[in-house]
């Protein structure tokens, strides 16, 4: 991953020289080209692309935090229990949004 960031960072600095050298070309429309071919893109294109690496360590940071409060409800002698899953956490409706009617007698 990271060896396709450094190869496009060079190829969009060189691009960058070009146009800062060229006869019709300025060291601002140099600037321009790295900040819009360069950093941008490939600033979003990192992020995105380390989205699960922070997924995994968010996941075993939650899960290191949660060992460490059953360890130490465990030390202090209190009861260790799981942590309990919301209520009504699944993806089934809890029940009728209406109540049924019923004809009168």
């Amino acid at each position: 991953m990271y060896l396709v960031a450094i190869a496009w960072m060079y190829v969009v600095l060189m691009m960058s020289v070009a146009e800062a050298t060229s006869s019709q070309g300025t060291v601002l429309g140099a600037l321009v080209t790295f900040g819009l071919y360069g950093l941008l893109p490939l600033s979003i294109v990192m992020y995105l692309l380390g989205t699960p690496m922070r997924r995994r360590a968010r996941l075993a940071r939650e899960a290191e935090a949660d060992r460490a409060a059953m360890a130490a409800g465990a030390a202090t002698g209190a009861a260790a229990t799981t942590p309990s899953a919301p209520p009504d956490g699944g993806s089934q409706a809890s029940g009728d949004a209406v109540a049924p009617v019923r004809k009168e007698p």
